[in-house]
């Protein structure tokens, strides 16, 4: 297949509800493929990493989005958006992002695995109470994410229903397609979630409080390091990003180890695997997909040149499945050596609340399937049309009844594999 006709695939309802297929049509052309007169997709993993590290290449700026979006600055989404580190390159994105910083140390990230760990065993008491089948995405997916996030940003537990929503309206904007009546469901989207958090930060200033709210209203404040508009672009993308992205997570996680019932037995058995697990299932199903990047020198990748100005995805998505790096790409094997995902990014713009998303799902799924051991699919899961993100909207399940964790005896660690 024409690499213009497997991307324009790509982009369609089909292509993104199973992108897998179409990016073996275009890793068939090479690690880097030119699909127009300046446009290239990337497949490949070593090519992805250096890319998005390549200081040659940034996300795209004000004057490039008058170039390709006329009228742009009329949305509320993309506005939004573009005043955020998510899509500003440095000098700009380097001090959002070293102001935005202070709540993702390490040393805070680890204390939070207990409260994780305490919302995670309330949100099972809560499935395990409900009628079945139990919509896993609306019951512990979202939830848990959300609260994490809405703690850290300080936002009050009673609004936090509120989110799904306007989240998942303006994260349309960050598709590399959108059609004119989703971009108005992702402006209303963006105007509710500026109004909220104008709210907030008006509340903050009044009394301040320990989260991270306070600490960039303190920010704008105390000098002219964060704009006005930077204040409110960053909270939205903070709070979109910091649930949107493990809500993914969660869902495709679970399906991938429900499908391998022998590696969920071994995880049951040890939850000390869990870091290499959540490694592998960011590998294997991605929540996030691609990212995309302009050039500004010439550069030359996968023995294709490319041009200034060319613009580039990125198919994260596609590069963790690339079989020069993982052997057997498309096999679920938590055992591979040096799993490294390229989930969230590598470089400047690697997410900041990468740590986070890990530690929310290594809490997790352990204990998912020690508290539910006859969890199951329970009905046909609704995937999102959507590429970038990639996760479902429904996912049915029977909880079954507690019990004591089940006993593999004699499953040695290669046995973890997927079932014939």
């Amino acid at each position: 297949m024409d690499p213009t006709d497997a991307l324009a695939l790509l982009m369609s309802p089909e292509g993104r509800l199973d992108p897998y297929p179409t990016y073996e049509r275009l890793r068939a052309h090479g690690p880097v493929v030119q699909a127009g007169p300046v446009f290239y997709v990337v497949t490949g993993y070593a090519e992805a990493d250096a890319i998005l590290r390549d200081a040659r290449f940034g996300v795209m700026d004000d004057a490039l989005r008058d170039q390709f979006m006329p009228g742009w600055r009329e949305s509320p989404a993309v506005l939004s958006i573009s005043r955020s580190m998510l899509r500003t390159n440095p000098p700009d994105h380097s001090r959002m992002r070293r102001l935005a910083a202070g709540a993702f140390t390490p040393r805070r990230i680890a204390a939070m695995r207990d409260v994780v760990r305490a919302q995670a065993d309330e949100l099972v008491d809560a499935m395990l109470a409900a009628d079945e089948p139990v919509d896993f995405m609306a019951a512990f997916a979202y939830p848990l994410p959300v609260g994490v996030i809405c703690a850290l940003l300080g936002v009050p537990a009673a609004d936090r229903p509120l989110f799904r929503r306007w989240a998942t309206d303006l994260t349309g904007v960050l598709e590399p397609e959108i059609t004119a009546d989703e971009l108005a469901v992702a402006d209303r989207g963006a105007t509710e979630l500026r109004g909220y958090f104008t709210e907030l930060v008006a509340a903050r200033r009044r009394a301040p409080a320990d989260d991270l709210t306070t600490a960039l209203v303190q920010a704008h404040d105390g000098g002219d390091r964060l704009s006005g508009d930077e204040l409110l672009a960053n909270l939205i993308v903070l709070l979109v990003a910091g649930f949107e992205t493990t809500t993914n997570l969660l869902g495709n996680g679970l399906v991938a180890l429900l499908e391998h019932p022998r590696a969920a037995a071994a995880l049951r058995e040890r939850p000390d695997l869990a870091p290499a697990y959540v490694d592998e299932l960011l590998r294997y199903d991605s929540p996030v997909q691609l990212t995309s990047r302009m050039s500004t020198a010439p550069s030359r990748y996968g023995d294709v040149d490319l041009p200034p100005e060319s613009w580039v995805i990125v198919l994260l998505g596609a590069a963790n499945r690339d079989p020069r790096r993982y052997p057997d790409p498309a096999r679920f094997d938590p055992w591979r050596a040096q799993i490294a995902p390229l989930s969230f990014g590598a470089g400047p713009h690697y997410c900041l609340g990468a740590a986070l998303a890990r530690l929310e799902a290594q809490v997790a799924f352990p204990l998912l399937l020690r508290r539910l051991p006859g969890l199951a699919v329970a009905g046909r899961p609704e995937r999102r049309v959507r590429l970038t993100l990639r996760g479902h909207a429904t996912l049915p399940v029977s909880v079954g009844r507690e019990a004591a964790p089940v006993t593999v005896p004699g499953t040695p660690p290669g046995a973890a594999g997927p079932t014939p």
